[in-house]
């Protein structure tokens, strides 16, 4: 192996001009690869990190069963009461994965500013947890602050954050005094004054007009309930995710609680709309890139072959097999694309490190605000590729080898 190897790499360096037009197409062709890969993994995780930690709902949320389908019909009916509520935290909590399980309240009704009323949907959220998820965020996602104002101390209580679009409609900004109007869990009219310390971007336009946030226990008193209509579960690790919701589940119906576990993904499809619009753009990058590759293998390799005729008859002539002419020809093309995939990777650290010290902005689709663009390095991913590259370059030149090999000895050593 090493014998055909260096006799490779030695042809190789018989057409420099050639080779290095090839070796630059396939660096190119990973780098592109690599970088899309990257920042695709980059936007993924963004995603992920921003739903679990960014608006700290955590990886699982529990429901009682049905709330979903019929919660919004007749939300009373479907919440999950106080004992119920204690028993699912303190079942959450023994387990060595959990992190912290925190309940969630969220209630409809009026807001107004003491002169104007309008709509809004409000979500209770516990502020202690709150803040102990938002400190275990990554990357940017811990540096990024998405409102305007101060966060909710632990102990709030009549204090909210409101929407931008919705803080403009009222004329509201941090320490404006609010009203809130709902209906209780018993159907009758419940009003509370509170102050605005913050507000926001919703992450979907549509919400921007709409949003408050307030703590769990205000939207308690609010509805007159002691209980919640879910318990976000935050993970030491997002590989975690499904094995646990498995075991809960089983748990859960163990103690007789008629419950429903869903995942941050199954409650935040825009994450698979995204997912699957990215890993589409890619597939179509990768396949276009590989038909580049392999197209400037076989033209080289092509051209090889009818420069080397002579050669090739002259190699058959001393006893090489037919076999040994395709296998001189592919591992010439594997090298090349080990050459020209190792000038591919140096291009990725390259532009991965002029990204990081640029440190260039965006705006992505879930966060409202400019934000750092990076690009990951994904060991995995980079491996992939090189053995993608190397396989699809010695394979494409099969097809013109097989010609060198098929040729008569008498015809090739004939050959002008």
């Amino acid at each position: 192996m090493l014998t055909w190897l260096k006799i490779g790499f030695l042809n190789l360096l018989q057409n420099r001009r050639r080779s290095l037009a090839t070796l630059g197409a396939i660096a190119f062709g990973f780098a592109a690869i690599s970088l899309l890969g990257g920042f695709t993994d980059y936007i993924f995780k963004s995603l992920e990190d921003t739903y679990i930690y960014a608006q700290s709902n955590g990886h699982l949320s529990v429901f009682k069963k049905g709330f979903l389908e019929k919660g919004s019909l007749d939300p009373g009916k479907y919440l999950i009461e106080e004992k119920e509520l204690a028993t699912i935290i303190s079942l959450c909590r023994q387990e060595p994965e959990v992190v912290l399980a925190t309940p969630q309240l969220d209630i409809n009704g009026l807001i107004s500013n003491g002169s104007v009323s309008t709509i809004m949907m409000a979500s209770g959220k516990d502020p202690a947890a709150t803040n102990r998820i938002g400190s275990l965020a990554r990357g940017f996602t811990a540096r990024l602050k998405l409102f305007k104002g101060s966060s909710f101390p632990d102990d709030a209580f009549a204090k909210a954050g409101i929407s931008q679009g919705l803080a403009d409609k009222l004329g509201l900004a941090p320490g404006s005094e609010i009203i809130f109007m709902t209906n209780t869990i018993d159907g009758f009219m419940n009003a509370m004054d509170a102050e605005v310390i913050m507000t926001f971007d919703a992450s979907i336009e549509i919400l921007n007009d709409l949003y408050v946030s307030i703590p769990f226990s205000f939207a308690q008193a609010l509805y007159e309930t002691k209980g919640a209509d879910r318990v976000n579960i935050l993970l030491k690790n997002s590989r975690q995710t499904l094995p646990l919701k498995r075991r809960l589940q089983k748990i859960f119906s163990a103690q007789g609680l008629a419950t429903e576990i869903f995942t941050w993904k199954q409650l935040q499809p825009s994450y698979s709309r995204i997912h699957n619009m990215f890993n589409v753009i890619f597939s179509f990058v990768f396949i276009i890139v590989l038909t580049i590759v392999a197209l400037s293998v076989i033209n080289t390799v092509s051209m090889a072959v009818v420069e080397r005729t002579r050669e090739t008859g002259t190699l058959r002539a001393l006893g090489l097999k037919r076999s040994g002419v395709i296998k001189m020809f592919a591992s010439e093309s594997a090298i090349l694309a080990s050459l020209g995939s190792l000038g591919g990777l140096l291009l990725t650290v390259t532009v991965w490190a002029l990204v990081i010290f640029f440190e260039p902005t965006w705006i992505p689709p879930t966060i409202p605000k400019e934000v750092p663009l990076e690009i990951h390095l994904v060991p995995w991913f980079l491996i992939f590729t090189t053995f993608s590259m190397v396989g699809l370059a010695a394979v494409a030149a099969v097809i013109p080898a097989r010609r060198a090999a098929q040729m008569s000895i008498i015809d090739a050593l004939g050959h002008i």
